[in-house]
């Protein structure tokens, strides 16, 4: 599961029902603190300005379960370095099966980190930005509960929430691939924002969907839907709404 960010008491409630996590520390000073004991630092070939390296020691037990802690740092615009700690409890192994990547890069140190960086990039675009898009495109900031486990609750939405969008990309770039380049407030916004009707059966089950045939999107991504739907057996077709 992707956490997207979280608190320490947020990771641990997830990790304590056994969740696999793989997300991104929510305090910056803290990443910052762990970026100091990283004795080497990787560069990221896809990102010019960003490097990444493990953190020591790995075995601390500010977590419930066993996780794999790796530091990010990258330059912004300003000179002023950030970092990010991204923490995970999956191994090189099932990092390498989800990436689609040969198993025996489990023997390469380098390309090992990568392959951990990259993963978590891959929830919409680079890992410094990804926050920041749950924040406008899911609307994280507007919802707070005074009870913690309320507020875990909202946590935990939001992640659904954010790795549906994520799926639904990938599943519907494969007809359209622009979408590949689409974040979370783009998708909300344009993707799914168009407009239009559904028409369900007696019993209530969406049984067709007519998108708006003036929308411009709603006409480029009309075979992407039916992709996405088909096998929910949803007929999708432009019309006039």
């Amino acid at each position: 599961m992707d956490a997207g960010g979280g608190s320490r008491d947020d990771l641990n409630w997830l990790l304590m029902r056994g969740y696999q996590l793989h997300c991104k520390d929510f305090s910056s000073k803290r990443a910052e603190a762990w970026a100091a004991t990283v004795q080497e630092w990787l560069p990221d070939p896809h990102h010019p300005d960003r490097q990444f390296g493990w953190v020591i020691p790995q075995d601390t037990a500010d977590y419930v379960r066993p996780v794999k802690r790796m530091a990010i740092r990258w330059r912004k615009r300003n000179g002023q370095l950030w970092h990010h700690l991204l923490i995970s409890t999956l191994e090189p192994r099932e990092v390498m099966q989800l990436l689609g990547r040969p198993i025996n890069h489990i023997y390469e140190p380098e390309l090992v980190a990568l392959a951990y960086a990259q993963l978590y990039d891959q929830r919409a675009g680079a890992i410094e930005i990804e926050f920041k898009e749950d924040k406008q495109g899911v609307g994280l900031t507007k919802r707070r509960k005074k009870r913690a486990p309320a507020q875990q609750m909202i946590v935990l939405l939001n992640s659904l929430a954010h790795n549906v969008l994520v799926w639904a990309r990938r599943w519907m770039s494969k007809e359209q691939p622009k979408l590949k380049r689409y974040g979370i407030m783009r998708l909300v916004r344009d993707v799914f924002g168009v407009s239009g009707f559904l028409e369900t059966t007696e019993d209530g089950r969406i049984k067709r969907l007519i998108l708006n045939e003036s929308s411009q999107i709603a006409r480029s991504l009309h075979l992407a839907f039916q992709a996405l739907l088909s096998l929910q057996e949803i007929t999708v077709e432009l019309g006039s709404t």
